[in-house]
């Protein structure tokens, strides 16, 4: 089923995002390293992406970022952290995909059930489709 594909894909990308090479959620492991960059974190206003020239990155504050933090913290930090994890990037974009197709699926889905379920209480949903259908052809 498609909505149970979407949240597979979805706890795939989080579970990889959580582990991605070189994430530091300790402030104690950050110490005596150097800081080759801090990027403002995408939609989370106060909050940065410190990358590190070891490659390491943390999520600034708090050391506790949500999932979508983290995976946003990739893409804004990506041209500092992908030169060093590479593979893990390909990965991350593939599970990435992966999401997505599964997010359009899902909705697709969603939608052909919204329409099967009230067609026979709204009878004119089935001219509605029929005239929406004429005017992208």
């Amino acid at each position: 089923m498609p909505t149970e594909d979407k949240w597979k894909a979805n706890m795939e990308k989080v579970a990889f995002i959580k582990q991605f090479p070189g994430l530091t959620l300790d402030w104690t492991a950050c110490e005596w390293k150097t800081v080759e960059t801090v990027t403002p974190l995408t939609g989370k206003p106060g909050a940065s992406v410190i990358v590190f020239t070891d490659g390491s990155f943390t999520v600034a504050p708090p050391l506790t970022p949500e999932p979508w933090e983290l995976g946003q913290a990739l893409l804004d930090a990506r041209q500092h952290l992908e030169p060093k994890h590479q593979e893990a990037y390909e990965d991350f974009d593939r599970l990435a995909k992966k999401d997505k197709e599964a997010l359009r699926s899902a909705r697709l889905e969603k939608i052909i059930g919204a329409i099967q379920n009230n067609v026979e209480q709204i009878p004119e949903l089935k001219d509605r489709l029929k005239e929406l259908v004429k005017e992208w052809q």
